[in-house]
């Protein structure tokens, strides 16, 4: 049956790669089947986030504070720049977590027009109860996927 689906997604993009003179049918396939796994993930993931009153990018947030290793906090353009997210969304959702209480800002020592943004108490217990389930469902989808 799963032979049956894939047949005429196959023939689709045999098809527009015979037309556009461009590509694999191969490699457009696995390209497509990769996105697909990425997209399922994805949701699991989402799922798990909204279940701790987080978002994929919080958890990341938290995630690329607390993995550095000769420091406990970092700048907000520091952030962004190991996110690549846009300056607005990385300020509403940095907003959305020091009023939750999982970052604390300070002065930045080196730059008096700079913050610091570090992982609270609140923030660093998020995190650790939050990984080992994260991990958990990220394993599981790739065993899934063998």
């Amino acid at each position: 049956m799963f032979f049956l689906k894939e047949l005429p997604t196959r023939m689709m993009i045999e098809g527009y790669v015979k037309a556009t003179g461009t590509g694999s049918t191969d490699g457009v396939e696995q390209a497509l089947s990769m996105m697909r796994s990425a997209s399922q993930l994805v949701r699991l993931l989402d799922a798990y986030f909204a279940n701790h009153n987080l978002s994929q990018l919080k958890f990341l947030v938290l995630v690329v504070i607390d993995r550095e290793p000769e420091t406990d906090s970092l700048r907000q353009s520091e952030i962004n720049q190991r996110l690549d997210v846009s300056k607005p969304v990385l300020h509403r959702t940095v907003s959305s977590m020091l009023s939750a209480g999982l970052l604390v800002r300070t002065q930045d020592n080196e730059d008096s027009r700079a913050h610091q943004l570090a992982l609270t108490d609140a923030g660093k217990t998020a995190l650790r109860a939050m990984l080992p389930d994260y991990f958990k469902i990220i394993t599981e989808f790739m065993e899934g996927e063998r």
